[in-house]
């Protein structure tokens, strides 16, 4: 949430040749990643025996619907589908991606480390044919000596006969089964890619896990709800801002806000602004208001950016704002980078210091103050209830910085903690229980600002744990400068869970994928489990929902997105929506980038938006959307 970036966004990398959406390789020989076994095709490229797909756009230009835009909705199930992905393969599995190693004093990726002076239980050692981590067992082969077929075996007794016969009869019942169930396209079983499926096979209807409010759907084939075309815009702007409520989506265009008819797209309000909006935040009060901040006038050749000064709070159901506010310093108005919200305070962050107001009325609550110390606030951290300001003091080469528990009412400090050494600046994960990501001493590496995670006491200000987050190992990821802009991280139940980063599949596994481990956040160690995103899917944390992780995951080259419901403390996986296979709609979900779209899941309904206009999406040559939403029936 800052001012508009000054370099434009850079496309998605293009596909590989055997088709669009398949994930970026990783480096070779990154660590955790495995060999390929002989005679294994390249990561990304397409099953064997699969048809040329039709060659794509060049590279470095994400391939999008044509002008009519995505179908009003996808394909009957099993019209072009395949079988459920999730369902075991027929060769014995491999230990899977992060699988405990055996020698001492070598956790395993994603793994807990080993307490001092205990003897947790070992893991059994891998033996030929075994099944892998938590992946289902596959049928008993004969044994050498038995009176099972093969090469060199004996011969079928009776018994042996019988039971093939019976067998094959099975299959083939529950083969056409499946077939018929696909082909009517009405109901969809419910399949955890990572263990044991949800409560019931076909819990149409019910929770997804036993924490959370979002249901499963009888069918999890979604359909495309809407599309909105991409404005168009000459230079980089911004357009941070997505927001639901019970019966809208919101969302922010260039220099207006609208609100969407959340099932059909219709447009039900417009708020012309006098210039573009400039920051937003993405927490919502429980009666639907919300925060943004604007420019002033509308820029021109002359004056190509007004400020970020003008802040207000948003009726989400009406379109209407309730105030609009700026303060000074001198005779100058103060630009703002960040605008949040904490229980009923509207609090901006910015060079100057930070101020706040009520979100009701308006009322100063307080504005910038520099300390004899050289101390003020550089932003702020929103919640439900809470409020968490980063404080900066001393000289700007080399500042100290600490997170401060605030009164959101009057902004007095009920806790400090004080950041390490070279720690520049503090992002704010989680304001309860709070959670604080940085890039100590610039040794992260990866552009993510993450190097470690700290898990604070609210209450005391005392550190509770330090937990590194190797650039290797783990994704998510936070704005250079910004308090409030960190992605695809997630805390709830004292918990964080985090992605781990791409790596090539295991066994005969085609394309990249991750996987979603979670740590403890009094101890920081990590929980033991995970939730394998599955071939070619790369898995990213959204929101918690109640007890649960909502995911989303985008999908390999021939597939559409899907949405998921990790259960939080099994790490188990239930289906909630598997997006459309078309080329169409594939290339238009694929331009939203999880790292910066905007990703919002809520009442079996998944939006997609961008929080930046370039050139690019106002190409001519290709259609470009600033939204979609998918659904569920």
């Amino acid at each position: 949430m800052t001012q508009p970036p000054q370099q434009p966004p850079q496309p998605p990398n293009g596909p590989p040749s055997g088709g669009f959406g398949a994930s970026k390789e990783s480096p070779a020989g990154g660590y955790g990643t495995p060999a390929p076994p002989p005679n294994t095709p390249p990561a990304g490229s397409p099953p064997p025996n699969t048809p040329p797909v039709p060659p794509q756009m060049p590279p470095q230009a994400p391939q999008t619907p044509p002008a009519g835009g995505p179908p009003a909705g996808p394909p009957q199930a099993g019209s072009s589908q395949g079988p459920v992905y999730g369902y075991p393969q027929a060769q014995p599995p491999q230990p899977g991606y992060g699988y405990p190693q055996q020698q001492p004093g070598a956790p395993g990726y994603g793994f807990p480390q080993q307490q001092p002076q205990q003897q947790p239980q070992q893991q059994p050692q891998q033996q030929p044919g075994a099944p892998a981590y938590q992946y289902p067992t596959q049928p008993m082969q004969p044994q050498p000596g038995s009176t099972g077929g093969g090469a060199g075996g004996g011969k079928f007794g009776i018994d042996a006969k019988i039971i093939t016969a019976a067998v094959i009869a099975i299959v083939l019942i529950v083969a056409a089964g499946f077939v018929y169930s696909a082909g009517k396209g009405d109901k969809e079983t419910n399949v955890s890619t990572a263990g044991p499926i949800g409560r019931d096979d076909n819990n149409g209807g019910d929770t997804a896990g036993t924490g959370g409010k979002e249901k499963v759907p009888a069918n999890t084939n979604s359909k495309v709800l809407f599309q909105l075309p991409a404005p168009k815009v000459s230079d980089v702007t911004g357009v941070d801002g997505s927001w639901t409520t019970d019966k809208l989506y919101v969302k922010s265009g260039v220099d207006a806000v609208y609100g969407y008819d959340a099932v059909s797209g219709r447009q039900v309000w417009k708020l012309p602004l006098p210039g573009p909006l400039c920051a937003a935040t993405s927490h919502v009060s429980k009666d639907d208001k919300t925060a943004i901040a604007f420019q002033p006038k509308v820029p021109t050749k002359a004056k190509q950016f007004w400020g970020c000064s003008e802040v207000a709070a948003l009726d989400l159901d009406s379109g209407k704002l309730l105030w609009q506010k700026s303060y000074k310093d001198g005779d100058d108005k103060v630009s703002v980078d960040e605008v949040t919200l904490g229980g009923d305070t509207v609090a901006t962050g910015s060079t100057h210091g930070g101020a706040a107001w009520g979100l009701e009325k308006g009322e100063l609550r307080w504005a910038p103050k520099v300390s004899t110390d050289q101390c003020e606030d550089a932003g702020y951290g929103g919640g439900a209830t809470t409020l968490v300001a980063v404080r900066k003091c001393g000289d700007y080469d080399s500042p100290q910085i600490s997170v401060q528990n605030l009164n959101p009412k009057t902004g007095a400090p009920l806790s400090s903690f004080k950041m390490p050494a070279g720690v520049e600046y503090a992002h704010i994960v989680s304001t309860d229980p709070l959670v604080v990501a940085a890039d100590v001493g610039d040794t992260a590496g990866d552009g993510s600002g993450i190097s470690d995670y700290f898990s604070v006491d609210a209450k005391t200000g005392k550190l509770r744990a330090r937990i590194p987050a190797q650039a290797d190992k783990y994704g998510g990821k936070c704005g250079s400068t910004e308090v409030e802009q960190c992605t695809n991280l997630v805390v709830g139940d004292d918990r964080l869970y985090v992605p781990t980063e791409q790596h090539d599949g295991t066994g005969d596994a085609i394309g990249q994928t991750n996987e979603i481990v979670a740590f403890d956040l009094g101890t920081g160690k990590a929980v033991p489990g995970r939730a394998d995103a599955g071939a070619g899917y790369t898995s990213y944390p959204v929101r918690m929902d109640g007890s649960n992780v909502i995911a989303y995951k985008t999908g390999p080259y021939n597939k559409g997105g899907q949405v998921v419901s990790v259960n939080g403390s099994t790490l188990k996986q239930t289906l909630l929506m598997n997006n459309p296979s078309d080329e169409a709609v594939r290339g238009a979900e694929s331009t939203f980038l999880p790292d910066s779209a905007e990703i919002r899941y809520v009442d079996g309904r998944l939006y997609l938006a961008d929080d930046t206009l370039s050139e690019y999406t106002s190409s001519d040559s290709e259609k470009h959307y600033l939204a979609i939403g998918f659904g569920t029936s």
